[in-house]
């Protein structure tokens, strides 16, 4: 019996110990990092071949040069056409085939005229970028650096000729006359506005000769340079400020050391100003109205003397003073000097 009664005692000793350990606690702090393991087997080789940069088309031009950040810095910093406010009229229908790079682009890929009635203005139009006359991002290679159009020749809105000169193609879609010329009535002309005479820029017409008031034109011998506009504005090196350069011209005019050849643009200036202030005596340009001597006073003049200012500001807007088409330039501002008495 007394046995009995310890192996009793005995099992219920073990019973509460068991009950006790069965009770989980908070679990203690992590122990040390054992040491690693063994690597692993080798996986299967791959059977994608290795890619080289060649490989890669995007490095034809983002690679370690400064072939792009070089012509954008020229364009952004000193070209007109990357730094003027110009853009903002391509809001308006009437402007945005030239102004704003979303409707001069999509006009000109189109092949359609600057004053085309699809022509739209444009929402949140943007200034001129690369995109504007190339064809970024369409293949990811150096071919992306072809122009807009692919620089087909362009038809002259308001004259006869098309400007056909290789790359400078692109230039003529927005260099050149866009307003209507004048026709004479009774041997008068009457205009309404006071800016009378050609748009800005109208360098393709004074390259063909065409164009003017009373006077007759040829192509200019700088039509027949090898891609016309950029090879004389941008050189070999196609420098995006678009400023000519003496160094460009030394390619046909070995011995030139200024583009004032032979004396073209002093003439061709001090025609621009006497037929200015021949302008101003024959009542055609009030200095109130503008100071600068540009605009014009409305009314009804002799088809001669309405010819004068029409010439006048052909050549001015040309703004080579000559360099373009010089015979033509010349003619058309003595035309101007005949009429005015000068």
């Amino acid at each position: 019996m007394h046995r009995k009664y310890l192996l009793f005692c005995l099992l219920g000793l073990m019973a509460l110990v068991l009950a006790a350990c069965s009770t989980t606690g908070e679990p203690g702090p992590a122990g040390p990092a054992g040491p690693a393991g063994p690597g692993g087997p080798a996986g299967p080789a791959g059977d994608a071949a290795s890619v080289s940069a060649a490989d890669l088309t995007c490095t034809e031009c983002h690679n370690d040069t400064t072939l792009i950040v070089s012509k954008e810095a020229q364009f952004r910093e000193r070209s007109v056409h990357g730094t003027g406010e110009a853009f903002e009229r391509g809001e308006s229908t009437s402007c945005a085939g030239c102004h704003g790079s979303e409707g001069a682009e999509a006009r000109i890929e189109a092949g359609l005229l600057p004053h085309d009635p699809s022509v739209e203005g444009v929402t949140n139009v943007s200034p001129y970028s690369c995109r504007t006359c190339h064809d970024i991002h369409t293949t990811y290679t150096r071919a992306d650096f072809s122009l807009t159009g692919d620089a087909a020749p362009a038809q002259m809105e308001n004259t006869e000729g098309t400007f056909d000169g290789g790359f400078g193609n692109l230039c003529a879609n927005c260099h050149q006359i866009r307003n209507e010329l004048p026709a004479a009535s009774g041997g008068e002309i009457t205009f309404e506005s006071n800016r009378f005479g050609t748009h800005h820029g109208v360098e393709a017409q004074m390259l063909l000769g065409e164009g003017g008031l009373m006077v007759s034109g040829s192509p200019s011998v700088h039509y027949g340079v090898e891609n016309t506009c950029v090879t004389c504005h941008m050189g070999e090196n196609r420098n995006h400020t678009y400023e000519p350069d003496v160094e460009y011209c030394q390619a046909c005019h070995a011995d030139l050391d200024t583009l004032d050849r032979n004396g073209v643009q002093t003439e061709i200036q001090t025609m621009l100003d006497e037929v200015r202030e021949l302008l101003i005596s024959a009542g055609i340009i009030d200095l109130e109205l503008d100071p600068e001597g540009n605009r014009s006073v409305p009314g009804t003049y002799p088809e001669e003397v309405a010819s004068a200012m029409w010439n006048y500001m052909f050549v001015l807007e040309d703004q080579s003073r000559g360099v373009h088409n010089p015979p033509f330039a010349k003619a058309l501002l003595e035309q101007a000097k005949t009429a005015l008495g000068g």
